[in-house]
């Protein structure tokens, strides 16, 4: 496994500078944003598909700080209500893996995306109950009428390229657990997967752990990052919580760096349940602590996850 982080952390600094600091921290995977939600300060997706001399250079500048592309990243709502955002995030989506091929990077990552609830409604509908009936028949039209058809297209056209798509399970889309992942993997195949963030899984009362074992080999790519659950505001409220993330006292959870919402025995159990699912891929950091500086949630979670890792192969049972 390696060590990784998304980049978007660093967005306000140089790609050179963000890859100068990130180098000296001794990790040995980026993860880029591509577009929609996460920006592109460190990419210029157009120029780099414009021109192969161009795309093989932004290549070599990282790969010579001993660095490799985990993923590229677009996470957006491609298939949003509204016609101008859908197309939008549709096009990032197939730039970046058009990129992706170009770069020789195997793992595109978004979110499958939330429709209305109907073909006349203007913002998206996240469904989280199947009553009363009008709900119930919404799932049904989202998922047969929009979330399976795009992603069977989408999914045609990314294998076309040699790349796959992990998506990120989150509340407020139609892919958001470990049997929504599975069932729209079934109805568009194997290309699509998970990019597995515990994060989202704790505050809907998930076990991480479980839903790996579930996932096996569609889990393509990992984020590191934790949650915590007040228990207190929790059992006031539930989980379902709309409050600003800037409200921490009072929300029913909050994004932590890792370590700072779960015990170390999570991640080393976390880490190995990785390694026995055949995952040797990147742990990418993604830091969204906000109370901790984007440096000092950053190296907090560089130096836990330094000591967590398994990096070598195990060899033979010599006991056994």
């Amino acid at each position: 496994m390696k060590l990784g982080v998304f980049t978007v952390l660093f967005s306000q600094q140089s790609l050179d500078d963000a890859l100068d600091y990130i180098c000296a921290s001794g990790l040995e995977a980026i993860e880029l944003g591509c577009g929609a939600y996460p920006g592109d300060a460190h990419v210029p997706v157009d120029d780099l598909l414009a021109s192969k001399d161009k795309a093989a250079a932004f290549k070599k500048k990282i790969g010579d700080r001993g660095l490799e592309i985990s993923a590229l990243s677009c996470h957006g709502n491609p298939i949003h209500p509204d016609p101008a955002f859908a197309k939008k995030d549709q096009e990032v989506h197939r730039k970046t893996v058009r990129l992706a091929e170009m770069l020789g990077v195997k793992t595109v990552i978004n979110f499958s995306g939330c429709p209305g609830g109907g073909p006349k409604d203007e913002v998206p509908n996240w469904i989280t109950c199947p009553w009363p009936p009008d709900f119930d028949k919404a799932v049904q039209w989202q998922w047969e009428k929009v979330l399976v058809p795009f992603w069977q297209k989408e999914a045609k056209f990314a294998k076309d390229h040699g790349v796959r798509i992990g998506f990120e399970m989150h509340p407020g889309f139609c892919v958001y657990n470990t049997e929504t992942l599975l069932a729209l993997r079934k109805a568009c195949g194997p290309t699509l997967g998970a990019n597995f963030d515990p994060s989202h899984l704790f505050w809907q009362g998930m076990d991480p752990i479980v839903s790996l074992r579930r996932l096996g080999k569609a889990v393509f790519h990992v984020h590191a990052k934790d949650c915590r659950i007040d228990p207190e505001n929790t059992l006031a409220n539930g989980v379902l919580d709309t409050k600003h993330y800037g409200d921490e006292i009072n929300r029913s959870w909050i994004f932590r760096t890792v370590g700072y919402g779960h015990s170390e025995d999570f991640w080393r159990n976390f880490v190995s349940t990785l390694r026995m699912i055949g995952y040797d891929g990147a742990l990418s950091i993604e830091h969204e602590d906000s109370l901790m500086s984007v440096n000092e949630g950053f190296q907090k979670a560089v130096a836990f996850l330094k000591g967590i890792l398994l990096k070598e192969k195990t060899g033979g049972m010599w006991w056994a």
